[in-house]
Parts: C-alpha cells; sequence; structure tokens
C-alpha cells in the first residue's frame, strides 16, 4: 500500500509539473523551458541526494545517467509536443507509451502480477487511452495533433517509460544519488542541445515563473517515483505513476476550458477503478 500511495503521489506531481511546463512552453521554446525545469531539479535532488546519503557505486552512477539521457529527451520532445498540441490528449498518449514500456519488460523479467492487479493494468491503460480524445482549448491560438506533435509524443511516452526502468535497475541502497546523476546528464543533454541550435537563453516573467513551478514539483515527484519504484513491481509501480494524465487533463479543463468528451469522463472513471485494482492484487 505504502508503495502504491508513492505511486499515485509521483503521479500528482507529475501532473502538475507537466501543465506548467506546457503551459510555459506555449510562450517560450520547450528547450528554454528544460533549460530551467532540469537544472533546477537537479540543484533540488542533489542536495537531497547528500542529506539522505547512501553509497555512490556504479550502479547509481551509470543507471542514474542513462535514465538522464532518456529523461532529457523525454522531456525535451514531451514539451514540444505540449507547446504545440492539445495538452489533454499529449500527456494521456505518451502515457500509455510511459506505462506500456516498464510492463512490458517486467514481465520479460518474470514480473507475474496477480489476476486482479493484471486486469487493473489492462484498465489503466484503457483509461488513459480514453482521457486521450483529442479535445481543443481556447488559449490564445488552436492546438491540434499533427503528425509532428504526435511523432514527439510518441518519442517521448518511449523515453519515459526507459526511464523508469533506468531507475528500477540503480541498487535500491543508494539512496536518491540515481536521480541526481539523471539530473546531471539531463542537463548536459539539454544544454548542449541548446548551445548547437544557438538557443541557450533562459525565458523571463510568466514563463521562467512556470518553469521553475515545472522544475520544482517534477524534483518531488522524481522523489516519490523512486521510492514506488523500489517497493513495488515495475509493472505495477509504473501504470500507477503514469495516470499523472489525470491531474494535467483536469487542470487543463479548469484553466484553459479544454473542452471534456464523454469518453474522457469514463477514462477517468476507469483510471479510479483501476488504481483499487492494483493496490488489491
Amino acid at each position: 500500500m505504502i508503495g502504491a500511495a508513492l505511486a499515485l503521489l509521483s503521479a500528482a506531481g507529475f501532473g502538475f509539473s507537466d501543465f506548467a511546463g506546457g503551459l510555459a512552453a506555449r510562450r517560450v521554446p520547450a528547450l528554454r523551458v528544460v533549460l530551467v525545469s532540469y537544472p533546477v531539479a537537479l540543484v533540488v535532488l542533489g542536495a537531497l541526494a547528500i542529506g539522505v546519503g547512501g553509497p555512490i557505486s556504479r550502479g547509481a552512477i551509470g543507471w542514474g545517467l542513462a535514465s538522464g539521457v532518456a529523461l532529457g529527451l523525454g522531456g525535451w520532445w514531451f514539451y514540444a509536443a505540449l507547446g504545440s498540441g492539445p495538452i489533454s490528449v499529449v500527456s494521456p498518449v505518451s502515457a500509455v507509451l510511459t506505462a506500456g514500456v516498464p510492463v512490458v519488460v517486467g514481465v520479460l523479467q518474470g514480473e507475474r502480477p496477480g489476476r486482479v492487479a493484471a486486469a487493473g493494468i489492462v484498465l489503466a491503460l484503457l483509461a488513459v487511452a480514453l482521457v486521450s480524445r483529442e479535445a481543443t482549448d481556447e488559449d490564445v491560438r488552436p492546438h491540434r495533433f499533427t503528425r509532428k506533435v504526435a511523432l514527439l509524443t510518441v518519442g517521448a511516452g518511449v523515453a519515459f517509460g526507459f526511464d523508469f526502468v533506468f531507475l528500477h535497475e540503480a541498487p535500491a541502497d543508494s539512496g536518491l544519488w540515481p536521480l541526481a546523476f539523471a539530473r546531471v546528464a539531463a542537463a548536459v543533454l539539454v544544454i548542449t542541445a541548446a548551445t548547437g541550435a544557438r538557443d541557450l537563453r533562459v525565458p523571463t516573467g510568466r514563463a521562467l515563473r512556470l518553469a521553475l513551478l515545472a522544475g520544482l514539483a517534477d524534483a518531488a515527484a522524481n522523489v516519490a517515483m523512486l521510492l514506488a519504484l523500489r517497493g513495488s513491481q515495475l509493472s505495477l509501480a509504473s501504470v500507477l505513476i503514469s495516470l499523472f494524465p489525470a491531474v494535467t487533463v483536469v487542470l487543463a479543463i479548469v484553466v484553459l476550458r479544454e473542452r471534456v468528451h464523454a469518453g474522457q469522463v469514463v477514462g477517468m472513471v476507469a483510471a479510479v477503478a483501476s488504481v483499487a485494482m492494483i493496490t488489491a492484487g
């Protein structure tokens, strides 16, 4: 139960972070958003890692750096998709893939969730698919799910899924060091990309505040995620964490007036039911 609660707490943090980051990416290029959010998360997670302690082993460094590369690419592509497409579509579609990759890896590694939990996993994947029904909003200009947005969304979802897998492989006694090293790799990746694109600029005003908020929420979500992955099966924890679109969609509906469809409502109900099934199984 503790692992499930941490996974849901992580989902809430990621949902809030994605919404704030997505709004920032509608004002400035996505790369500038992660130029702020990733270093902020690095500072927070680095300080926490020092405070918590734990051995800095090869596994903590290696799996942390691998996680950071996946995270850096996923975050960049994800915010780019959120900046151009409807948040209530991009977020859930990427979540299906984010959950699906660890489930497949977990099964290949020999994980066998109980029947009720397995049914809950299937229901959760269906839930995020239902929530992802296309919507439009009234935020300045139309945001459509184009082919480019679709490719960015798929790439982000797969990258985030491997981020879960890599963190799950990190040694359990390594404290929060895998998260700190992941942020080092992610920050270096986006800074290098911004330098190559000659866009090494930090946003200002509202976009900066939103990027800072996204970074802080993301750091908190990552701590909860790592603890959840250590305390639960990869296939179960990753699915619960991937329910973060519920938070993102609710915020998009309330703040941006994105229209909710009947299918999205059914998806939200299915998400709640899937949580009960996974935790019970």
